[in-house]
């Protein structure tokens, strides 16, 4: 697929306009914001004929790479942050061979070149939040040759690339778009990994799963029954029940995990070790989800980002005996509601409206 095929009408129009706009790029560099090295090299591409900025990234394409993903990084102007994107995006442009150029800058930096990318997906300017996207989705395709490489250090940083990016619901359809990474983290799961590599390729599949279109998709090839029964039996899956249960069972909870684990223990199985781990989480989950608070249920689906009228909502008894409970931690429950009034999915900008009702009407505090 070709960089130039992510691209629509309204990012082409918004671009061409953002090309021709000044950025105060000496004011950066007198405020110490940018180097004197930096200023030079960026004012070598700004407002340039293609022709010629063309000409400079055959040369110096990695040291452009580099300039503009730290710019982004550390510049905070909304019209800063779209001329650097639109840069970006220009370079990439009919040009996947230069898609490794901004892969490597992770030799400069841990961060780079998703972190950047990321944070400008937090802010409130549409063509910054788009355009990042669009970037992103060129970007995210080496991933699928790291999550299927035999090097375990390719694949560990691929996973802990995939965790970052899939917490943004933005990008979760882009990565789901290239099967190679989907079967990549199936074939991690296959071979038996070791328990931290196992919840890391869970976790990012379950976020996955928040994504309607996908959640209809999922039971397909490659991700069948048998992947999934083979990914909650493992004794990794059964040392997050007991051994973390405080730190997990919440998270499974909100998941459905129980009603789930049921059914697959009422069902025939041809293996009887299938039948015995299976049994062994279900009663595990019965046990323990009987000393959870309905705090904790609440506070696990606030981090999963996605809420839906379960009855905790609803409850006058919770929010009178909760609600101040959100100050916890230096507000950190409160701020998660706060950000999810922002959210794309209906369901859940609702029952974020509803609860920050529900806060002010039996918050004291909230009321100011």
């Amino acid at each position: 697929m070709s960089a130039s095929l992510v691209s629509n009408a309204y990012l082409d129009e918004h671009s061409a306009k953002i090309r021709s706009k000044p950025v105060p790029w000496e004011g950066y560099q007198r405020a110490g914001l940018v180097t004197t090295e930096e200023l030079g090299l960026i004012k070598k591409v700004d407002r340039q004929p293609r022709a010629k900025t063309e000409s400079i990234l055959i040369s110096d394409g990695q040291t452009y790479a580099l300039l503009y993903l730290r710019l982004l990084k550390k510049l905070q102007r909304v019209d800063t942050m779209q001329c650097l994107l639109v840069l970006i995006a220009d370079a990439l442009l009919d040009h996947d061979e230069r898609i490794p150029l901004f892969t490597r800058t992770v030799q400069s930096g841990p961060d780079l070149p998703h972190a950047p990318l990321l944070r400008t997906l937090e802010t409130q300017d549409e063509f910054v939040q788009v355009k990042s996207a669009q970037i992103l989705t060129i970007l995210l395709r080496p991933l699928a040759t790291l999550v299927q490489s035999t090097s375990a250090n390719k694949r560990d940083v691929a996973v802990q690339c995939l965790e970052a990016l899939l917490a943004r619901p933005e990008c979760r359809k882009a990565v789901w778009a290239i099967p190679g990474i989907i079967a990549g983290l199936v074939e991690i799961l296959r071979h038996k990994p070791g328990p931290q590599m196992c919840y890391q390729v869970i976790f990012c599949l379950w976020l996955l799963s928040f994504e309607q279109d996908i959640a209809e998709q999922i039971n397909n090839p490659p991700l069948s029954l048998y992947t999934y029964v083979a990914v909650l039996m493992e004794p990794p899956s059964q040392n997050l029940v007991t051994k973390a249960p405080s730190a997990n069972l919440p998270a499974m909870l909100v998941s459905e995990l129980l009603p789930f684990t049921k059914n697959l223990a009422a069902a025939k199985w041809s293996d009887e070790d299938i039948l015995e781990d299976i049994q062994f989480v279900r009663d595990e989950l019965e046990r323990n989800f009987a000393s959870l608070t309905t705090y904790d249920v609440y506070t696990s689906e606030l981090a999963s980002n996605h809420l839906s009228w379960t009855p905790v909502h609803e409850s006058e008894e919770f929010w009178r005996e909760n609600a101040h409970r959100l100050h916890e931690r230096d507000f950190a429950q409160l701020k998660a509601l706060i950000q999810l009034l922002d959210s794309s999915d209906p369901v859940t900008l609702a029952v974020a409206v509803h609860d920050v009702g529900q806060y002010v009407k039996h918050c004291e505090r909230g009321k100011k």
